[in-house]
């Protein structure tokens, strides 16, 4: 399928080059539109599946094994970027949707996630402090709760 994918995309830019050298503005801006469609398509929102209850679990369990994680483990730099794209693509997916974003179980993952963006964003070669481990932590852990029981 990648290579499908870059087969496309290789022909988008040939057909751009040619269209440039052509000077044919409406052919470049389509060319110029599909790459941009195209390189829109690949986003990490493939990892949330847009059940908000299968979703919020999933990335609860997930960055709470991040924030575990000890300073000295090998993975921890990989795991710390992942976690972040992760929450980007959470919040980017359910933030929107008013069904979702008045919950209690939202508002309380909204908080964990904040903070712990907040500090990868300002703190991106720390590991996570003590005390932000342990709040994040019970926030992720309320969270799971609320959202299975419907809260």
């Amino acid at each position: 399928m990648v290579g499908a994918l870059s087969t496309q995309v290789r022909r988008w830019l040939q057909a751009c080059g040619r269209a440039l050298r052509a000077g044919r503005r409406s052919v470049l801006a389509l060319c110029l539109t599909g790459c941009l469609l195209l390189t829109a398509c690949g986003s990490v929102d493939g990892s949330l599946s847009g059940n908000y209850v299968d979703d919020t679990v999933a990335v609860a369990d997930a960055l709470i094994a991040t924030v575990g994680m000890g300073a000295d483990d090998a993975g921890r730099s990989e795991a710390e970027t992942e976690a972040r794209q992760l929450i980007n693509a959470y919040m980017a997916r359910y933030r929107p949707r008013q069904s979702v974003n008045g919950l209690a179980s939202f508002t309380t993952m909204q908080t964990a996630l904040n903070s712990l963006a907040g500090h990868y964003a300002n703190y991106p070669n720390r590991p996570v402090p003590d005390a932000l481990r342990d709040r994040v932590t019970k926030e992720l852990q309320k969270a799971e709760r609320g959202v299975v029981r419907g809260a």
